[in-house]
């Protein structure tokens, strides 16, 4: 992890001035944030039980999610006011770069047919969301383990202007992107 820290000071902050154009360095874009969301509606209709799900997003992230309950009662989806909705954790700090080093070196890698992700999922504050359908690329899962298989929402927050300099940033640190032709 300490060596993933040196490269990004010593690397690819540099390079990101250097292509950006920025005088100083502190003002170059910056990880501020990686938020793992599970929905877990599906799995109140026939269980009602999430604690697996709670228990490998803790392993994958390294640390306890929070149960968000329902706000309102929605009865096309048989959604009742406080029953559990979902599952997500925020990472800062170094509980994220090493989750981030994780997902872009270990994790994205050993999904199948993976071409890359789509370089249009950035919004217009520069921060890029993508959608995983199996949890079990994580090595922290243990695929017999799994009664039910569950996909997650990953969100990353930048500190970037444009969409384009958080993509350089993105890029900087082998983000898999397709391969445009």
């Amino acid at each position: 992890m300490s060596d993933f820290i040196t490269q990004l000071n010593q690397v690819i902050i540099p390079k990101l001035q250097q292509e950006l154009g920025v005088a100083n360095s502190l003002a170059v874009p910056r990880l501020r944030k990686i938020i793992v969301n599970v929905g877990i509606g599906s799995r109140m209709k026939n269980t009602k039980d999430y604690s697996d799900v709670v228990d490998n997003i803790a392993a994958i992230t390294g640390q306890r999610p929070v149960v968000t309950m329902a706000k309102k009662a929605i009865s096309n989806f048989k959604l009742r006011i406080n029953t559990p909705s979902g599952v997500t954790t925020t990472l800062r700090g170094k509980k994220m770069l090493h989750f981030f080093n994780r997902m872009v070196n270990v994790a994205f890698p050993r999904i199948r047919d993976f071409q890359g992700f789509s370089e249009k999922a950035f919004d217009k504050q520069g921060n890029y969301s993508v959608g995983i359908r199996d949890c079990s690329i994580f090595p922290e899962v243990n695929p017999d383990d799994l009664s039910h298989i569950h996909g997650m929402s990953i969100t990353i927050v930048t500190n970037a202007k444009t969409a384009e300099s958080a993509k350089a940033l993105l890029k900087a640190f082998h983000f898999p992107f397709k391969k445009t032709t």
